[in-house]
């Protein structure tokens, strides 16, 4: 039996059902906001002292709680965005929610199940891998219009491939497409570049973020990573902490950005 997953903060709360937990993970009152206003939301995992893998995987950090609420994130997302490494060394490939999760979502007027889309502005993806040929929905690909021609044109055999920025992926071009195809929910599970490059662009709505007990040491990424060092740093995004949970000695916190003005 899994262990339980309680609430700390605000209301303590003790050994949660999976309704309960998608309560408190559900979006927030947008406030009078646009209704196609795209919403991101990261979710990692990192040890007490900053690491966001062991070995070069996240899954080294994680337990059974934490793979609990990682799955049930998804039921709330509009589309499931990734950055390309994080799609080849954690083994993304065909269905990403079980039968309960696509029947949930259905009966809460989404589809049964969100596409996944990447991010890569190399294209270094096989099209015969399992992520493309077991895929339940055509996946999307987001690159450069520089990218190679030779790699895209055999990546559009199995997933709509689409040019966001010239020599640069711009994020705020990703969002516009996904917001026009009615993906407004961009659930990002992944990796820290990815993440860091949503940060420089000001794009980060919600982190949510578990707490492993673990001190891995070594030379293990962060979260968050940017390409190159040319670019100034982000200012710093203000987050407010809507939650904090715990199971055994493993916490979950959940982040939300402060409102813009």
């Amino acid at each position: 039996m899994n262990p339980p997953i309680s609430r700390i903060f605000p209301d303590p709360a003790g050994a949660a059902t999976d309704e309960q937990l998608l309560q408190w993970y559900a979006a927030p009152n947008a406030g009078g906001s646009a209704p196609d206003e795209p919403r991101v939301s990261f979710n990692f995992i990192a040890s007490l002292d900053g690491a966001a893998t062991v070995d070069g995987r996240s899954g080294g950090l994680g337990s059974p709680a934490d793979q609990r609420i990682f799955k049930l994130l998804r039921r709330h997302a509009d589309v499931i965005l990734l950055g390309a490494a994080t799609v080849r060394a954690e083994g993304y490939a065909g269905e990403l929610l079980d039968g309960e999760a696509q029947r949930w979502r259905v009966g809460h007027g989404s589809a049964a199940h969100p596409p996944v889309a990447i991010v890569s502005g190399s294209l270094r993806l096989d099209p015969a891998s399992d992520f493309f040929t077991q895929a339940p929905v055509r996946p999307l690909i987001f690159t450069t219009a520089t990218a190679p021609a030779r790699q895209r044109k055999a990546l559009e055999r199995v997933a709509d491939v689409i040019s966001a920025g010239t020599q640069v992926l711009d994020i705020n071009a990703i969002l516009a497409e996904l917001t026009t195809r009615g993906l407004n929910h961009i659930h990002c599970e992944g990796g820290p570049h990815l993440f860091g490059s949503f940060q420089e662009a000001g794009r980060v709505d919600e982190l949510c973020l578990t707490l492993s007990p673990l001190l891995v040491g070594g030379q293990e990424p962060r979260i968050s990573a940017t390409l190159s060092g040319d670019n100034p740093p982000a200012a710093p995004t203000g987050m407010w902490l809507a939650h904090v949970l715990h199971s055994e000695e493993m916490l979950f916190l959940r982040y939300l950005r402060h409102p813009r003005h």
